[in-house]
């Protein structure tokens, strides 16, 4: 399966997204810490998503598919799969909405997510940790009681919601030469990637863990690569890219770059340190390619994007060794 242009987000989708979802999301703020600047070499700027609301940048895209549809498309309800930040998302949104949001999880997806998406109204079904199993068992829900399919990442209207937050990053930090946003299914990067052609000059990098480099090998080879057993810490990238974003990421983005676990878990403790702000594994992985690679080549101002603080905090990397 590929595709085409004509049926891909533009940057005029996400321009469209932000005005559709102002009044649902949250502003997030742009921090920076000179320590870190410093370490790296290069002004840092972070566009922390952990602030989001259920705190990840997934309620930006869920929020513009949600209410994009009509009335009709809306009273049958949502379904999904996602191992937790998409899921919780999606949960809001729809009972924002007044409709109901089915979602499929992974039997490995944190508590702290299950529960999160059971408080928001959710209905829950368990399947295994595989791709394969999470959309097979979104299509047996779907033969039962169809609802409408809002798909984590592989959607346009995800695609452009999730590029808000790049748009924000860019008007609030607009010395920002470069974007670096983390990459599972691809789209935060895909939008992001989208938002950056608004400013002239600014590009976009991709930061993906090595143990589940899916992208990487993806666009270096210049063809989609399913083949991918993830076992990183970082679970929310733990997800195959999606068709429509990797033909959005190989136009638009410069190098997608991996890192080691170890590198991860450094960066995650870092911001906590530093920062005094709450970063999840996936959202650390921007600043671990930093860490490890240092900045990308001509780049004076880069913002990273912190896509999430949901964490277990019983089950901390450094307290309890890598999962």
């Amino acid at each position: 399966m590929t595709a085409t242009e004509d049926n891909l987000p533009t940057l005029t989708s996400v321009r469209e997204a932000s005005q559709r979802i102002r009044p649902l999301v949250h502003l997030t703020p742009v921090l920076e810490s000179e320590a870190i600047s410093q370490r790296v070499g290069t002004k840092v700027s972070f566009k922390c998503e952990n602030f989001q609301k259920v705190g990840a940048f997934k309620f930006r895209g869920a929020c513009n598919a949600v209410f994009s549809l009509d009335e009709a498309q809306a009273q049958h309800g949502f379904i999904t799969h996602s191992s937790g930040n998409h899921a919780q998302a999606l949960a809001l949104a729809a009972k924002l909405r007044g409709a109901r949001a089915t979602i499929v999880m992974p039997d490995n997806a944190p508590v702290i997510k299950r529960r999160a998406v059971e408080g928001y109204g959710g209905d829950i079904h368990m399947c295994e940790s595989t791709q394969a199993a999470r959309e097979a068992t979104v299509d047996a829900l779907q033969a039962k009681a169809p609802k409408t399919l809002v798909h984590p990442y592989d959607d346009n209207r995800i695609i452009a919601g999730q590029g808000t937050a790049a748009l924000e990053l860019l008007s609030q930090a607009p010395t920002v030469d470069a974007i670096m946003a983390p990459v599972g299914g691809g789209g935060l990067l895909a939008g992001s990637a989208l938002a950056a052609t608004s400013v002239p000059g600014v590009r976009t990098f991709g930061a993906e863990p090595a143990q589940a480099d899916d992208a990487a090998r993806s666009f270096h080879a210049g063809e989609r690569i399913e083949e991918a057993v993830p076992n990183t810490i970082a679970d929310g990238l733990r997800t195959c890219l999606g068709v429509k974003n990797f033909a959005i990421i190989q136009s638009g983005v410069s190098d997608i770059l991996t890192v080691s676990e170890d590198a991860i878990v450094e960066a995650m403790r870092l911001i906590w340190e530093r920062m005094k702000v709450i970063a999840e594994p996936s959202g650390a992985v921007p600043l671990a390619v930093l860490l490890e690679h240092g900045a990308p080549a001509g780049c004076k101002h880069i913002g990273l994007i912190v896509s999430g603080g949901n964490v277990d905090l019983d089950k901390l990397p450094w307290m309890s060794g890598h999962e």
